[in-house]
């Protein structure tokens, strides 16, 4: 078991910077997400897109805001969980037991829940034993690309995610490269260096039609658009047909909830249940505005309520980060 202050569910921007408001007031966090990296919506829709409305900073991507929130966070040495969803949670006491998909098990005296608008999950393959070869010989994301080396890899769909691994693991490993269409959604230049490379096998206008195999898949059948069938030797599936968004597991903890979103109130942004709060879009007040800004504002204040609950024994006291040693000392700031 996983004892900590804080568990954090969402490692979007407003998750990010509630762990450095935590972490100012000395607070420890774990932060759990069902994708495999950090940035939430800011990564997985519109990592490249211009955001104007950060103070302070007039015009970012969602790539380099989540790269700033992570480094304005590495003094407090936060562990992250990702590729896990928060399947069960169950009241103990003072203290909630938070049990993840991966079978891990967190108490906490605080759950913030940083979920954006739910969970982001991918498009899983609808052909029949995609499920069963899951996490074996079928992923819906890369962690570790060695895996693949000298393999016969057959990768799925037509944007960026595809493109991107299909020519990085056509470096070390046979791939095949499907999509459904003609047309590629994913960047021209990166289409066009697979292309001069020769190394992938492109098949356009085709989709899965069965996987064949025992406890391993050993070759998958794919279909044309006009009804002709290729079968193709495959160790591994790559599929990336983009996500969708679940609120999960979420809507089943009791919380009262408004058209799948959080209601809480305004003066630490806990919910019905004591010791859960609710920051960034996945909650709801009067007046609530959908911006990242209030979510680090509705983040800072819940960080409040964490502090006493976790540090029943002490009295919080406010201070400035310009001024405060101790706040600076947490955050390694060297005596100028």
């Amino acid at each position: 078991m996983i004892k900590t202050d804080v568990v954090i569910v969402g490692a979007g921007p407003v998750g990010l910077f509630a762990v450095h408001q935590l972490g100012i007031k000395g607070l420890k966090s774990e932060v759990i997400d069902n994708l495999d990296k950090a940035g939430g919506q800011c990564i997985e829709l519109y990592p490249d897109k211009p955001i104007y409305d950060i103070a302070g900073i007039p015009e970012c991507t969602g790539e380099e805001l989540t790269k700033n929130l992570l480094e304005q966070i590495k003094p407090f040495k936060t562990n992250f969980h990702f590729n896990e969803r928060v399947q069960e949670i169950k009241n103990d006491g003072n203290n909630w037991i938070v049990k993840t998909s991966k079978n891990k098990i967190f108490s906490s005296p605080n759950i913030i829940i940083a979920g954006g608008v739910g969970s982001f999950e991918p498009r899983k393959l609808s052909v029949k034993d995609a499920e069963k070869y899951e996490d074996k010989n079928v992923f819906y994301s890369v962690t570790d690309k060695n895996k693949f080396k000298g393999k016969n890899i057959s990768i799925f769909g037509g944007g960026d995610s595809a493109l991107d691994w299909a020519l990085e693991l056509s470096k070390t490993a046979n791939v095949t490269l499907i999509h459904r269409r003609e047309e590629f959604r994913g960047a021209p230049h990166t289409l066009d260096e697979l292309k001069k490379t020769g190394k992938v096998n492109i098949k356009t206008k085709y989709q899965l039609a069965s996987i064949e195999g025992g406890e391993k898949i050993k070759s998958i059948n794919i279909k044309s658009d006009d009804g002709k069938e290729t079968k193709i030797e495959t160790d591994y599936i790559l599929s990336f047909f983009g996500l969708i968004m679940k609120l999960g597991p979420i809507s089943e903890w009791g919380l009262n909830m408004d058209n799948k979103t959080i209601k809480v109130n305004t003066e630490n942004f806990e919910t019905n249940k004591k010791g859960i709060f609710a920051i960034g879009d996945i909650c709801t007040y009067p007046g609530k505005l959908k911006l990242i800004l209030s979510g680090f504002h509705e983040g800072a204040l819940a960080s409040v309520e964490c502090f006493k609950r976790a540090r029943p024994n002490e009295k919080y006291r406010f201070e400035f980060t310009t001024s405060s040693k101790e706040i600076q000392a947490r955050l390694g700031v060297k005596n100028k």
